[in-house]
């Protein structure tokens, strides 16, 4: 029993349990290593494209707002110097038009001006040749009575009112 008992050592195993067990490990290890990590890897892999290929759409996503961000800076620019333009534009044709109107009104009034003074002289005219045959008829007739011969003779009633009248007008009646 003494060789018995060195063989059933409980702290020492037994060769045979060794070997089995590294055996068992070892086929662990292999369907581990062919089965399990290739898994773990790939999943590993598939997680760093998506990760990756995300950041890479986000950059790119980013870069394309960032060129459509100062494609719009530079359109809004251009429309405001559009708009400036257009306001400086509208400001000259305001200018221009309000010129335009202030020189007709000008024009208009010279105009009304000018046919007043036109139609003042015209009935100026009007007035002296009727006041002038009004006293020349009336002069006639005082001159007639005056003189005691009648002045019916159209000529000598000419010649009669135009030397009164000549007289009026130089300031000495009756000089003649």
């Amino acid at each position: 029993m003494t060789v018995m008992a060195e063989e059933l050592n409980p702290l020492i195993p037994h060769p045979v349990e060794i070997v089995i067990g590294l055996v068992f490990f070892g086929i662990v290890v292999f369907a581990i290593a062919k089965f399990v990590v290739p898994n773990f890897e790939k999943a590993y892999a598939d997680r760093t494209a998506a990760i990756e290929g995300g950041i890479e759409t986000a950059e790119r996503k980013q870069h394309e707002a960032d060129e459509r961000l100062a494609q719009l800076e530079a359109q809004l620019a251009d429309a405001r110097h559009e708009a400036a333009r257009i306001r400086e534009e509208a400001r000259e044709q305001g200018a221009a038009i309000v010129a335009e109107m202030r020189e007709q009104a000008q024009s208009e009034a010279a105009r009304i001006v000018d046919h007043g003074k036109t139609q003042i002289e015209a009935e100026r005219q009007q007035a002296v040749a009727s006041l002038r045959s009004e006293v020349g008829a009336l002069a006639t007739t005082l001159a007639g009575r005056i003189v005691g011969e009648s002045l019916d003779d159209d000529a000598r009633q000419a010649r009669v009112v135009e030397r009164f009248l000549a007289d009026l007008e130089a300031g000495t009646p009756g000089a003649r």
